[in-house]
């Protein structure tokens, strides 16, 4: 089965992918930060057995897991696939995962909250998401009554989620975008009206792969449609106005536009080393060229499961060993090799 990743989306260009995160306290215990270890054990316990029935009615294969009988190494794997966070992945506390094979959808019991839920596709599919994650929060609220309060909403261990409880987001690759001088004040502009627009892996010049997250900053005093509604817009808005930088790019400078796709695909197909920051810096070239139609391959070639892949943990997971810094040089430059696919027609 291919994970969410390994698909490709062709229908929102420039972006990535959209997620949908709820989270939720049972009533009935303390805020995790408050449970004593036997608690959490039992919290956890019973989620798991009540949960069941939203796995089965879900259609989805389900895979089940106390995150302390996971290696450190397949913890980090997890966070750098964006399943858990770095809070999560470090956590000592028992705490529980739900994750469907595809890891489209994943449950986390007794993080940070009692429940999250994450609701995750390739592409811009943030009212998708949404409906999945409200009905699935319909079913579960079913059997565990949820921390409300009629004034707030629902009750969570930190008040930047308080309310709705809910993060939309989304993944937008802007290369040409955020090399001019101006992208900080639109990202300022974009903030005004309520959205946040961070770094994927780093802020300014060091965000190698130029991926940006787009995300509600309020939980309160806003519906649900209106974050969704409010991050789809941002989201497109920033993709449009990347797609007409490089429009523009290319009916002046075609050529050189086309040098930097070929030269990135050329080192990253033949490289026998390249460190991470290399090979983010090529991938965003080659994802830009295949985005503008620059390059074509012979069979389909997600090039951002590919930045998913060369992240430390997974290339470590991969060589089933640790490996020294100048090893995950080696390793990284081979699992592209591996992984590109040839040029069509050549």
């Amino acid at each position: 089965m291919l994970k969410w990743f390994e698909e490709t989306d062709k229908s929102s260009p420039n972006i990535m992918y959209s997620r949908v995160r709820l989270v939720r306290n049972w009533a009935e215990y303390p805020f995790s930060g408050r449970l004593t270890k036997e608690q959490a054990s039992e919290l956890v316990s019973r989620l798991e057995k009540g949960l069941r029935d939203f796995c089965l009615e879900e259609g989805r294969d389900y895979e089940y897991a106390m995150l302390g009988d996971l290696s450190d190494l397949e913890r980090r794997a997890l966070r750098e696939r964006r399943i858990l966070n770095g809070t999560l992945a470090a956590k000592k506390d028992p705490v529980g995962l739900i994750l469907s094979k595809d890891e489209k959808v994943s449950l986390v019991l007794n993080g940070d909250d009692h429940i999250r839920m994450q609701f995750i596709a390739p592409g811009m599919h943030l009212r998708e998401l949404w409906r999945d994650a409200d009905r699935a929060d319909d079913f579960i609220n079913e059997t565990f009554s949820y921390a409300y309060d009629e004034k707030y909403g629902f009750l969570t261990a930190y008040p930047t989620n308080v309310g709705t409880g809910l993060r939309a987001s989304a993944v937008v690759h802007l290369p040409a975008l955020s090399s001019g001088k101006k992208f900080a004040s639109l990202v300022g502009e974009m903030s005004r009206f309520g959205a946040s627009v961070k770094g994927l892996y780093g802020e300014g010049n060091e965000n190698y792969g130029s991926l940006y997250v787009v995300s509600n900053q309020k939980t309160l005093g806003v519906t649900e449609q209106e974050i969704v509604e409010l991050v789809e817009k941002v989201a497109r808005q920033l993709a449009s106005q990347e797609q007409q930088v490089r429009d523009m790019a290319l009916s002046t400078d075609r050529l050189g536009q086309e040098d930097e796709a070929y030269k990135s695909y050329g080192v990253l197909k033949y490289a026998r080393r390249l460190t991470w920051k290399d090979a983010m810096v090529f991938l965003s070239r080659l994802m830009t060229g295949v985005s503008d139609g620059i390059i074509k391959f012979e069979e389909p070639c997600p090039v951002f499961a590919m930045m998913l892949g060369i992240q430390k943990a997974n290339l470590q997971k991969l060589s089933q060993r640790p490996l020294s810094r100048a090893e995950l040089d080696v390793a990284r430059a081979g699992y592209l090799r591996a992984e590109l696919p040839e040029l069509a027609g050549k």
